[in-house]
């Protein structure tokens, strides 16, 4: 620390005394800078920490804003010091609320609770945010302050936290942006979004290109099947997997295409849960019954789960590409892929683009209806 930076009584003795706002509030920066910077003894920190108690009660704006601008980041901020700081003015409080790290979530609570935005903002923009306090943030049911937290990656949120910001806000784009850019959101939550983004699509299809409904609906459910599915990858926990199916099947979405569709993208687990689902058995007794060598136990878990018998066939094609890898100890999406549309097609009496996995879905759906 050179001699420039070092405290002096004589600033101690001007901080105390000097009339000048701006001379004490050039004081504040060196004491903070200080602080922040410097590694002190005890009694050196003790010091400093009455020299602060002192300031933040400062007549002058500008001298608690230098203050709390120089030393909000410091790891060895006295806590009173900070929330002193926190319940200020505008100017003073915002950058200490948002960069504090001695904040507990019991503070942050606090300042959550003051039912002031700018403040509550301030909370959701920080470096980190708990699950306790998203779920305050939250409770303020505020558009800006939601859309501020879910924008903000370092703030853990809860499943549950994510669906009620959904029931609030199903029609605020900034929330719902806001979340769909996130780097990594729960199966459950992202496939609602795709819901409510699919919704709106329809009903732009309807309003301004003059689509017949029934039709509009029909490319809603593709694109919406198509993106369900496009959630699913290797990474995928099986709980969320499983969560996933459960959602799905509440609301009426677990249609037969897009269990075939998951099938064809190489998505075996998802389709031996949807069919467990649908029929009402364990998974463990899908899966027997869809690998089992017998012809008749796939036909009659279709039954069971109200499956097409059209899509009987498609589905052993399926089952038996993802047995051939498994032996091989593969996981290749891309090559299921590929011998799924090859071998689908080689029963199809007509030229099909063998890239378009969209129209051979939906003709298989067609079919199966």
């Amino acid at each position: 620390m050179s001699e420039k930076s070092q405290i002096t009584k004589s600033d101690v003795a001007r901080l105390l005394s000097e009339p000048s706002a701006r001379t004490r509030a050039e004081t504040a920066r060196k004491v903070g800078a200080y602080f922040a910077a410097a590694e002190l003894s005890d009694t050196e920190r003790a010091i400093a920490g009455d020299i602060f108690r002192a300031m933040v009660h400062d007549a002058e704006v500008r001298v608690r804003k230098a203050l709390a601008e120089t030393i909000k980041s410091s790891p060895d901020l006295p806590r009173e010091v900070a929330m002193a700081l926190a319940r200020d003015v505008h100017d003073v409080a915002l950058p200490v609320i948002e960069s504090a790290r001695v904040l507990t979530d019991e503070d942050l609570i606090e300042i959550i609770g003051s039912d002031d935005e700018e403040r509550q903002m301030a909370v959701a923009r920080r470096a980190t945010v708990s699950e306790t306090v998203s779920d305050a943030l939250v409770d303020t049911g505020r558009e800006a302050v939601v859309s501020t937290l879910v924008s903000n990656e370092g703030a853990d949120i809860a499943e549950a936290t994510f669906g009620r910001v959904l029931e609030k806000f199903p029609d605020s784009e900034r929330v719902t942006s806001g979340m769909a850019k996130r780097s990594k959101l729960p199966l459950t939550v992202a496939e609602r979004l795709v819901t409510m983004v699919t919704d709106s699509l329809r009903d732009h299809l309807i309003a301004h290109h003059e689509l017949p409904e029934a039709m509009a609906t029909d490319i809603l459910m593709e694109s919406r099947e198509r993106a369900t599915v496009g959630l699913l990858g290797r990474g995928t926990k099986r709980q969320d997997m499983l969560s996933l199916v459960d959602q799905l099947h509440k609301n009426g979405r677990l249609t037969p295409t897009l269990i075939i569709r998951a099938l064809c993208m190489g998505d075996v687990g998802f389709f031996e849960a949807a069919l467990a689902k649908r029929a009402g058995i364990p998974v463990v007794n899908a899966f027997q019954l869809v690998h089992y060598k017998d012809e008749v136990a796939l036909p009659r878990l279709f039954k069971r789960a109200r499956m097409p018998d059209s899509l009987i066939h498609v589905a052993r094609i399926g089952v038996a590409i993802a047995e051939e890898l498994r032996e091989t100890g593969g996981d290749d999406r891309e090559k299921f892929r590929k011998l799924m549309i090859e071998r689908v097609l080689t029963q199809l009496d007509e030229e099909i683009d063998g890239d378009n996995l969209d129209y051979l879905i939906g003709k298989l759906g067609r079919r199966a209806a």
